[in-house]
């Protein structure tokens, strides 16, 4: 009973997704160095969505069916969050570091859906926040004039982050726009239909670059990481993450992606030997000071006041709106 409700907890669910999704970084980077980014995206998420589909196909007995209107919603979440992300990302990976994208993907998401939110009036300017916004955007700044100056990776990589930063900016609308999409849908049904939609047009973009791909001389270590990518990261951690956010809502969930920095750097820099000089790393600090600063207004995550998390079966629609359980 102790371990189920452990694995219940929609904080759980996101700290697993964290733990999948820091460890994708460097992954996907291994793929990416054998293959073209766009087979190495489809890679990843056509194989998720096999695998969603065969838990589908295994578990849909147990799930509740899910209205059309509901399901294409999913899916055109799935053309942001999976094609428009992925197709950023990869292409980025093929440029830059892996450690550059651990690093502005999952900061600069949070303090993109906070600018968003504030811009929208669903919560308040107050001065934690807009301090640390400022100092997130500062921290930006310094991270890509260390990535553009001598020693720094020079214009390929500069370019790759900026790749990286699109694919922030898709996640943030995803984090924002899946509450709403995830009212009274299944987590499960609505992950595949997300993650086959995003699949099917990154398989069309991956379809000319196909060919170029000697498939019978690739180590086994690609399809190791193709595997791990493809159940773990696209499958298993779409599902936590979706399940979670849509119980604790997108100011949560985006604060937990502060975890995805630690767990990447130490991948990036123990499997690949990745690293930045010491103005992208200063960059890099200051724009996380001011992500956490700008997310959680100054206050210890665990001392924000406000309800309870509600149950996993009752997702909060619109906590965004919320700004004292942030």
């Amino acid at each position: 009973m102790g371990t189920a409700r452990r694995f219940s907890n929609p904080y759980m669910l996101l700290a697993m997704t964290m733990v999948l999704w820091g460890a994708s970084f460097a992954s996907s980077k291994s793929v990416v160095e054998h293959v073209p980014h766009s087979v190495g995206a489809f890679l990843r998420f056509g194989g998720g969505a096999l695998a969603l589909l065969l838990a589908v196909a295994m578990l849909g007995s147990r799930t509740s069916r899910v209205p059309a209107r509901a399901g294409w919603l999913a899916a055109a979440a799935g053309v942001l969050g999976v094609f428009a992300y992925s197709a950023f990302f990869f292409w980025g990976l093929s440029l830059a570091p892996s450690l550059d994208a651990g690093i502005l993907i999952p900061v600069m998401s949070p303090v993109l859906t906070s600018v968003f939110l504030l811009a929208t009036g669903k919560e308040k300017p107050t001065w934690a926040r807009v301090t640390g916004l400022a100092f997130g955007l500062i921290g930006a700044g310094i991270f890509f004039i260390g990535v553009g100056g001598s020693g720094g990776g020079g214009s390929s990589r500069l370019l790759g982050d900026a790749l990286f930063l699109l694919s922030a900016v898709c996640w943030a609308s995803y984090t924002l726009v899946g509450p709403r999409i995830l009212a009274g849908v299944d987590p499960l049904r609505a992950t595949t239909y997300a993650t086959c939609a995003g699949a099917v047009l990154l398989g069309v973009l991956a379809a000319p670059d196909v060919q170029d791909v000697a498939w019978s001389e690739l180590p086994v270590t690609v399809w190791l990481n193709a595997l791990f990518l493809a159940i773990g990261a696209a499958a298993v951690a779409n599902l936590l993450y979706y399940r979670g956010v849509g119980t604790v809502g997108p100011a949560k969930a985006s604060l937990m992606m502060f975890n995805v920095p630690i767990i990447n750097t130490l991948c990036a820099t123990l499997v690949l030997n990745e690293s930045f000089g010491w103005l992208q790393g200063t960059g890099a600090l200051v724009l996380m000071m001011g992500a956490v600063l700008a997310v959680t207004q100054g206050r210890p995550p665990w001392r924000t006041g406000g309800t309870q998390a509600p149950s996993v079966d009752k997702p909060l629609e619109h906590e965004e709106a919320q700004p004292t359980n942030t």
